[in-house]
């Protein structure tokens, strides 16, 4: 990244203090689902809410942790052709699958997502189950995800290094 565009270089600044400030979220998403069997047994209330913030805790450390490991290169990949390919190959072939695959894809995610989160968000959607509030932070988790991927596949696509 030392001899990148400054424009990259920011942006895989950002996608690191981004990325780095979901592992945060692990602790409060493992709290609440353990809480949720308390609090229906022993108090006979509030576990649905606790599954409900659980479930927007989660769509947003999934949505982090994909790029988090995708920039760290631990994620799961069917490598098992590519692993015998020398390390320049492999980087070729990262940022030509980034440029024909990821960057498509995920530029028509935001684009056929972007009615339904907007909408979502501007209803403040509930969940349908319980109708408490946030259901539209959940879709909003999608469109950060779908975001994440395309400007990490961006970054890949230009650059020849990896994000450790």
């Amino acid at each position: 990244m030392r001899h990148a565009p400054p424009v990259l270089r920011v942006l895989d600044s950002l996608l690191n203090i981004i990325t780095r400030a979901g592992l945060v979220l692990v602790v409060p998403l493992s709290l609440l689902l353990f809480l949720q069997w308390p609090l229906r047994d022993a108090l006979g209330r509030y576990s649905r809410e606790a599954n409900d913030f659980a479930q927007i805790l989660f769509a947003f450390y999934v949505t982090l942790a994909i790029t988090y490991a995708t920039r760290h290169r631990s994620h799961l990949a069917a490598d098992s052709v590519a692993r015998r390919f020398a390390p320049a190959t492999r980087a070729r072939l990262q940022r030509i699958a980034s440029a024909l695959v990821l960057i498509p894809w995920s530029s028509y995610l935001l684009y056929a997502s972007a009615s339904s989160i907007t909408q979502s968000i501007m209803m403040f959607e509930s969940f349908p189950e319980t109708f408490n509030p946030g259901y539209w932070l959940i879709k909003l988790a999608f469109g950060v995800l779908a975001a994440l991927v395309l400007l990490q596949a961006i970054l890949d696509a230009l650059t020849d290094s990896t994000h450790q």
